[in-house]
């Protein structure tokens, strides 16, 4: 464990962080899941809507710094895929 005090709080505030992002990469995982598995059921309206969502999730994220831009456009582009074939 660190001693010197700016150290401690590099900690803290990395672990509040860590643990800001890991929730909103969690909730952006399950947007995509939700709209891979309605594009599968061939749901195409639900599959549009949850789309929407899931790309304000990945924009989100992309705009954080969470995941790289061009990651983001490339999941976007493959959910676009799938929810209108």
């Amino acid at each position: 464990m660190a001693n010197i005090k700016s150290a401690i709080k590099r900690v803290e505030v990395n672990q509040k962080k860590r643990t800001a992002n890991v929730s909103q990469l969690s909730a952006m995982r399950t947007e995509i899941k939700r709209v891979e598995q309605l594009a599968a059921a061939n749901e195409k309206e639900n599959a549009k809507a949850a789309f929407q969502s899931a790309s304000k999730h990945i924009d989100k994220a992309a705009q954080k710094g969470i995941i790289h831009r061009n990651a983001a456009n490339r999941q976007k582009a493959r959910l676009a895929k799938k929810v209108n074939a």
